[in-house]
């Protein structure tokens, strides 16, 4: 029996949502929201929007799990101004679509009449080689009830008794008969099952029109692309959120570091993790975020010198870290497996004498932004209070330091986005960010940026630039925060 070719579709197409396009012209300020972190660890995010923001704009890469759908900023003027956005349905929307639902149930009824028609095709088979192996027999009978028939003399006993024992032996064929009788009215019923089917299947055809999810894919990469080319001509931008908490994994002890390269641009997809703040050696480097995550696929790092606090960075294929019980700057190649660098950052304290509130020997935080590479520390100088300075990486020199006269043991932790030092004001639950000094103005201010302490004991929070997130290790949990970011679009003119 063969089946419509609207039922054939079904089966050989994938089904697809429509996209939507919508163009719009955005100002040469926007709200930028970050939505990197739910790609990079294969979890939906929550999405915090703050009071304020009046445009939301999601990568085509990242898709938020609210609404269901993401918006792809797509192309940029030559005044540097993203000015064409499509709106798609996110990948799970076509999962939650009436259509998709519809299409679900329909392809169980496909199986069902699959299975339906395998039962009566195996019992058809079965049965006829029984009918025809009973040939025989029955054109014998056949012949011998046409002989008695022509002459009734010739019936005997031995005859009767000998017809009677055929006609036994073929009684089982009454039950096939009506089993045929049965089967019968199956394959009608299956027939006008297939008949609805391809009736409602040309119907979803023609609402769907004539994108398939190939052709759609070859669409989102397009404008995926497009959409990076656009965020390149963002600038730097004000810290104006911070998202819930996405707890990636459960390991190690209280206190510790975990990261990615924090330079840009890097396709570098390695994360490192170092247990513990004092006295460590040991560091383990994950291939993807993935294999973090299951706590699979690792190398191990032993440093030839042990680290200080948890403020160690990552950049350029390089470990930056604080030598116990020295203000020794160390960069340690992960390739090469050996030390490079070895300065002292001169004057910053060490050994728990200008700690962050929490302990820890957190006295030389190293960090990396849009800007550059940097260390927030202090000095007795400074009488306790936090300094920023910009350092080269190459050879770990200081290029220019800012005192921001925010004591440094009131710090609960501290980082680095385009250039500005943000401070928490507690380590603990019911922390937020509380202060920020900009070092292209020599300024500060004072802010209120809350943020979800989950596990209520920071011991190391690192911004990432690449993946506009913040890294932080929480009482034995890595946790990633989404940031939203006040950003000015670059003009190449």
């Amino acid at each position: 029996m063969g089946l419509p070719g609207a039922l054939w579709v079904l089966l050989f197409t994938v089904f697809s949502c429509k996209i939507g396009a919508v163009l719009s012209t955005m100002a040469m300020v926007t709200n930028w929201m970050s939505q990197t972190l739910p790609s990079l660890v294969g979890l939906n995010g929550t999405i915090v929007s703050p009071e304020g923001t009046h445009e939301r704009i999601v990568s085509g890469l990242y898709p938020g799990s609210e609404e269901g759908w993401q918006v792809y900023s797509t192309a940029s003027d030559p005044d540097g101004r993203c000015v064409c956005t499509v709106v798609a349905p996110a990948q799970n929307l076509c999962k939650r679509d009436p259509r998709s639902r519809q299409l679900r149930l329909l392809t169980e009824q496909v199986q069902n009449v699959s299975q339906s028609m395998e039962v009566v095709d195996l019992r058809t088979s079965r049965d006829l080689q029984y009918v025809r192996d009973s040939e025989p027999l029955l054109r014998g009978v056949d012949g011998r009830i046409h002989t008695y028939v022509a002459n009734p003399r010739a019936l005997t006993a031995k005859g009767l008794q000998e017809l009677k024992g055929q006609m036994s032996q073929l009684r089982p064929l009454l039950s096939v008969v009506e089993q045929y009788r049965a089967d019968l009215q199956t394959l009608a019923t299956l027939r006008l099952e297939l008949l609805n089917l391809s009736i409602t299947l040309t119907a979803i055809q023609e609402e769907i029109g004539a994108y398939d999810y190939e052709e759609l894919q070859q669409r989102v990469l397009l404008l995926e692309t497009r959409l990076h080319a656009c965020m390149n001509k963002l600038g730097c931008g004000r810290l104006t959120g911070v998202s819930s908490p996405i707890t990636v994994r459960a390991s190690g002890s209280r206190f510790g570091s975990w990261m990615t390269d924090a330079m840009i641009p890097s396709s570098d997809s390695r994360v490192w993790s170092m247990d513990g703040y004092y006295k460590g050696r040991r560091v383990l480097e994950y291939r993807t975020m993935g294999d973090f995550t299951k706590g699979q696929n690792f190398v191990q790092h032993l440093l030839p010198h042990p680290w200080a606090g948890t403020g160690h960075v990552v950049y350029n294929g390089s470990l930056y870290y604080n030598k116990h019980q020295s203000n020794i700057l160390v960069q340690y190649h992960f390739r090469s497996r050996s030390v490079l660098l070895q300065r002292s950052l001169s004057g910053a304290g060490y050994n728990n004498t200008f700690p962050y509130s929490w302990g820890g020997s957190s006295d030389i935080d190293l960090m990396a932004d849009e800007i550059g590479f940097w260390a927030v520390y202090t000095s007795i100088p400074n009488a306790g209070n936090i300094l920023v300075s910009r350092l080269d990486p190459r050879s770990l020199e200081v290029l220019q330091s800012w005192d921001t006269g925010f004591p440094k043991r009131s710090a609960g932790e501290a980082f680095m986005i385009c250039g500005t030092l943000y401070v928490t004001n507690s380590h603990l639950a019911g922390a937020k960010v509380h202060f920020a000094y900009h070092t292209n103005s020599s300024s500060y201010e004072y802010t209120d940026i809350p943020f979800h302490n989950q596990y209520s004991h920071i011991s190391m929070m690192d911004y990432n630039p690449r993946e506009r997130a913040l890294y932080t290790w929480n009482n034995g949990h890595q946790v990633l925060y989404n940031v939203t970011l006040f950003h000015v679009i670059r003009s190449d003119g």
